[in-house]
């Protein structure tokens, strides 16, 4: 059979809404100056899908640093990989100050946040190790346990319990050069919720094992200085590779790794998604370092990044939503249905009230749930909530009919 032929059979999950909703579903356009304020097919939409936690993203301070950079480096250099030809000072000194924010010895720069996590995870384990990760882990982390050829299991999600028994099998079955590492997250992008960081560290006076913690949503939104979850929960030492992204609070490109010397040089030479890749361009890294001091500076930003997300928060809760006990600014809001109910609900919101948000269905979430996550920003502000308020009130009727219909039968 030809291979086109075949893809037309098997359009995948996301396929469906690809060829039918391209443009307002899936790949839509936000136009305008980043914000919480931007246009969708014309219309001014207060925006609740976009990773700019800090509202870092159009700072004058940013787009200077970002003009004058590109000013003077333009957009190719260095050019190559990092191992060749594409090293610079810039690059080390981000590296340095990054490692220095999380509280680790030494870092190393990723060109992207997905590509990155997955050629780590690739390059830690060999045939012989034992891999174990949350069954809610990012896609990044599924797909960097695809590539590894360590030995797979999968504990259940934020259970202690279900990773203890992993850790024991791994116990029983690994051989004298065997090691163990295991995966998780300290913010769960779609839920909210945070990884029981401290409770998997304290299982290491039991088991021999290594933590890879994936902090994409964590890093500048928790601690008291922004530098993570683990720094939240009191637990960074315990970290052995943390894991950050630009993509998130620093609403940029690019990733990094920070951990032990040795870790660091063994994966600067073993990371293949960047020994053969080029290398970050200057002003990205640049505005980076700039990114980076702001958020040291102004802390006020994370301040109102929380007061916002408990306004929507407290607000949806007591309108009647289901919002899903996250403990970060991640706002995911659960009710019963279909994908129709999941489309309906986006579109209402968009046509008739301005308020552009991003929702999932099966199989992203269970069959009959819709997900609509909210992600608020510092830039949002009080009208934004109360306007985004009101429209949840508004479509009550619309969103909640199956929970309703049930509690009533």
């Amino acid at each position: 059979m030809d291979l086109f032929d075949k893809l037309e059979g098997r359009p995948g999950p996301l396929g469906e809404f690809t060829s039918n909703g391209y443009g307002y579903y899936t790949f839509p356009r936000l136009e305008g100056p980043l914000g919480p304020v931007m246009r969708f097919n014309g219309k001014e939409m207060i925006v609740w899908s976009v990773n700019d936690y800090l509202s870092i993203g159009n700072h004058p301070e940013v787009r200077k640093a970002d003009e004058s950079a590109t000013k003077e480096y333009g957009l190719s250099v260095p050019m190559g990989a990092r191992l060749m030809t594409g090293n610079s000072t810039e690059h080390e000194k981000l590296e340095r100050e990054l490692a220095d924010f999380v509280s680790k010895p030494e870092a190393m720069l990723l060109n992207y946040g997905y590509q990155g996590i997955m050629s780590v995870i690739h390059a830690l384990v060999d045939r012989n190790d034992f891999l174990i990760y949350d069954e809610l882990s990012h896609a990044c982390i599924v797909d960097g346990k695809q590539l590894a050829v360590a030995e797979k299991s999968v504990f259940k999600h934020n259970d202690i319990e279900s990773l203890e028994k992993q850790l024991e099998r791994a116990e029983r079955h690994r051989k004298p050069d065997s090691s163990v590492l295991v995966v998780t997250e300290g913010v769960f992008g779609m839920t909210g919720d945070l990884g029981k960081l401290k409770e998997i560290i304290a299982l290491k006076e039991k088991y021999d094992f290594r933590l890879l913690v994936d902090d994409a949503h964590g890093l500048g939104t928790l601690g008291d200085d922004g530098s993570g979850t683990g720094k939240q929960l009191g637990c960074q030492d315990g970290i052995d590779v943390y894991f950050g992204t630009f993509a998130k609070s620093f609403a940029l490109i690019g990733a990094f790794i920070a951990s032990e010397p040795r870790v660091v040089e063994f994966l600067k030479a073993n990371t293949r998604s960047q020994i053969f890749a080029k290398s970050l361009p200057m002003p990205i890294v640049v505005s980076a370092r700039k990114r980076l001091d702001l958020i040291k500076k102004h802390p006020e930003w994370r301040e109102q990044l929380w007061e916002n997300t408990l306004a929507l928060r407290e607000g949806l809760i007591d309108i009647g939503y289901n919002v899903l006990p996250s403990e970060s600014p991640v706002t995911p809001v659960l009710t019963k249905g279909s994908t129709e109910l999941c489309k309906t609900i986006m579109r209402v919101l968009r046509e008739e009230h301005g308020v552009f948000v991003s929702g999932v269905a099966y199989p992203v979430v269970p069959r009959g749930m819709v997900l609509i996550r909210l992600i608020p920003t510092a830039g949002h502000t009080k009208e934004h909530v109360d306007k985004t308020l009101q429209a949840f009130d508004a479509i009550k009727s619309i969103a909640l009919k199956n929970v309703e219909e049930k509690v009533s039968a």
